[in-house]
């Protein structure tokens, strides 16, 4: 694999993270709006249970965000180190 495909595969995983991160922020947007439900249910199953979904989400969240940035950094460093131009559609 020449530097060229390597920074192209690199900039599919980018947005693959970018991808999964606002697939795992739709799930917590999920999981809130079953948690406004539930205030008016008052079901104590879901008002056990749904916290720790909530958290687990918020937390994946966060994790991913930082893979990103230490991955982003990485391409960059790559970019540099081979005096490469990225292409136009990368995430910055």
């Amino acid at each position: 694999m020449d530097k060229m495909e390597k920074l192209e595969a690199m900039n599919k995983v980018l947005r693959e993270l970018e991808d999964l991160k606002n697939s795992e922020t739709s799930v917590l947007k999920k999981v809130a709006q079953v948690e406004a439900e539930n205030i008016n249910l008052g079901i104590g199953l879901l008002d056990k249970k749904l916290p720790d979904i909530h958290e687990y989400s918020d937390k994946s969240i966060e994790t991913i965000d930082g893979l990103l940035n230490e991955f982003l950094e990485y391409r960059d460093k790559f970019v540099k180190d081979n005096n490469l131009t990225p292409s136009e559609e990368v995430i910055s």
